[in-house]
């Protein structure tokens, strides 16, 4: 299956959004529109950082394990997801890159490496419910930003 990706430009620095971005319970506070049930293990924040969710899209609920697994500050998380009993796998990338007038590019990447026959044979719907919730994450993911940055600077 096509990787999806979905990006938001915000007026923070690379490394005020990684530094949230590190930490895995921070996650939660724009995601749980679609992920619930949060449970941390490891490090609170990279590599080895992990969760256990619920993903509930498409009227459909499974479970999610969660481990960061690559980390290149401010530039790049990489998570692996594991889900529906093993069968489905993949990877989560955050990227952040500066822009040139100030704050930060930042994009999701979702990529399946192997997902249950149902996905694949509905591959472009499967897709598009991604990118919707993920687009979702991106605008509160920004709002996130603000509220944390703000409390972190005052």
């Amino acid at each position: 299956m096509k990787a999806v990706t979905v990006s938001i430009d915000v007026p923070q620095t690379p490394e005020q959004v990684y530094d949230f971005l590190d930490v895995m319970a921070h996650h939660e506070r724009f995601t749980n529109h679609y992920l619930t049930g949060w449970h941390y293990s490891g490090p609170g924040r990279g590599i080895g950082s992990c969760a256990t969710v619920t993903a509930t899209l498409g009227g459909k609920k499974t479970d999610v394990a969660i481990e960061v697994v690559e980390a290149d500050p401010p530039r790049r998380i990489v998570e692996r997801n594991v889900s529906a009993a093993g069968r489905r796998l993949a990877q989560g990338v955050y990227t952040i890159e500066p822009l040139r007038i100030g704050g930060s590019r930042v994009s999701f990447t979702y990529a399946w490496e192997r997902a249950p026959l149902t996905d694949r044979l509905l591959a472009p719907v499967v897709r598009a419910t991604m990118r919707s919730a993920n687009r979702t994450v991106m605008q509160r993911l920004a709002t996130e930003l603000a509220r944390h940055v703000s409390t972190a600077g005052s």
